[in-house]
């Protein structure tokens, strides 16, 4: 039996990977992506919204359910599209932030 000579293993540096999953938690879950994007442009396709946000479309599509599940969007058939209403007057839902609304929130990243 020939043995390898054993290589020590070693964390991956946080520094020598910016673009590894570790470095991509954001301040913002994919709700409010989702919810910025179709702001900006409520005509979008959803799988424009998942190449924005950077998440499958089938996920773009569950969070928008839940965005108007929960009375935060109107979604609007207009021939073969749809078209997104962000109702901005809607509370936050955390009670760290029910104090504020969708629009404000929306204000203070749009600017």
């Amino acid at each position: 039996m020939v043995k390898s000579a054993a290589r020590p293993e070693t964390a991956p540096s946080v520094t020598s990977a910016p673009n590894s999953a570790m470095n991509r938690w954001t301040f913002l879950s994919n709700h409010a992506h989702v919810l910025i994007a179709l702001n900006g442009n409520p005509d979008l396709v959803l799988r424009e919204v998942a190449l924005q946000v950077g998440i499958t479309e089938r996920g773009v599509q569950r969070i928008v359910q839940d965005l108007e599940d929960g009375g935060f969007i109107r979604r609007e058939k207009i021939g073969r599209k749809n078209h997104y209403q962000v109702l901005t007057e809607q509370s936050l839902r955390h009670p760290l932030e029910a104090h504020r609304t969708i629009g404000e929130l929306l204000k203070l990243i749009s600017g």
